[in-house]
């Protein structure tokens, strides 16, 4: 009997369009599912957890909608929950999220078995980010059914540890599915993914840049224009090191001093709530460095099937030329 989800097999691309804070929405997750790859978006993106329910209601409905008129099976989609007692909201929207059978649940900042138990109960799945193996190990305790590895240059909340590393380590004692995150922005990035070990490839970043993001045209833009070192590992924005595009903290006024805090730095009025701040200071990884364009979400899937097949087909004659 097989340990990794069923769903693997049937997606287009094995791709799973990771959460991204204030990024991502209903129209980006529908598009996504209905192209044959996992859309999610985190709870918090809604106000409240009313809001939050009528995203999930749209969501179920445009892709039962799909596949009544298609024939075909869309994607299944998830949602992020912040798993921390500073969220008030976690209760209600795990509830929530019960009551409308949600497919796949991504867990941060804490894996609790209370919520992974009540996410089985009626055959959902769990999937857990980590940046190092002790969060693996702590995760994979509370019975997750999956690890996101957040690997050095993701965007967001990453880590610093090569994703070759940490795959290999991670796979000595976790064997359900595995997705990689960070500085996957190419078709050919993806079967290096799978060639690492992992099950599923985790995509933030490029999806930034499509026309069904919440992203700003400048948000855009500023990805096009940025090289990887422009991209800044910090914890003066949130008190946890995340990756942030330069151009965007130079132009919120934060100094190079500010950068060097081990914690958050005082906003001002203005900017005094995160959720503030991460609307101003725009969030990227490494894999900025590859992205050229913006393009709907059809579009973009179609691109990196094309370039995932030839990346694959290339591996494949390197094999036949060596020796039996």
């Amino acid at each position: 009997m097989s340990n990794k989800p069923a769903f693997i097999k049937e997606l287009s691309l094995p791709i799973v369009a990771a959460p991204m804070f204030l990024i991502s929405g209903p129209q980006l997750v529908i598009e996504c599912c209905k192209n044959g790859i996992v859309g999610t978006f985190p709870a918090l993106n809604q106000r409240s957890s009313e809001g939050f329910e009528e995203w999930l209601i749209e969501i179920k409905s445009s892709l039962k909608e799909f596949e009544e008129q298609t024939g075909k099976k869309a994607a299944p989609f998830g949602v992020n929950l912040i798993v921390h007692p500073t969220n008030p909201r976690l209760e209600a929207d795990v509830k929530l999220c019960v009551k409308h059978k949600v497919p796949l649940i991504i867990t941060s900042l804490g894996a609790v078995s209370e919520v992974v138990d009540a996410i089985h109960g009626y055959g959902g799945l769990v999937f857990h980010d980590v940046i190092k193996k002790r969060h693996a190990e702590k995760a994979a305790e509370a019975g997750v059914d999956g690890l996101i590895l957040v690997a050095a240059g993701a965007g967001g909340h990453a880590g610093t540890i090569n994703p070759m590393t940490l795959v290999a380590e991670i796979k000595k004692f976790f064997h359900k599915t595995i997705l990689l995150s960070g500085c996957i922005s190419t078709g050919r990035d993806i079967a290096s993914a799978l060639q690492m070990g992992a099950d599923l490839a985790y995509m933030g970043t490029r999806f930034i840049n499509t026309n069904e993001s919440k992203a700003t045209p400048e948000y855009r833009q500023m990805i096009i224009d940025a090289g990887a070192s422009d991209v800044v590992y910090t914890a003066a924005i949130s008190g946890v090191h995340a990756n942030f595009l330069g151009a965007s903290l130079k132009a919120a006024g934060i100094t190079e001093e500010d950068l060097k805090k081990d914690r958050k730095i005082d906003f001002g009025k203005e900017l005094d709530t995160e959720a503030k701040a991460w609307k101003t200071i725009w969030s990227a990884g490494q894999g900025s460095a590859l992205i050229t364009d913006t393009l709907p979400v059809a579009e973009l899937v179609s691109h990196l099937k094309s370039e995932f097949k030839e990346a694959v087909e290339e591996q494949i004659k390197v094999l036949e030329n060596y020796p039996k």
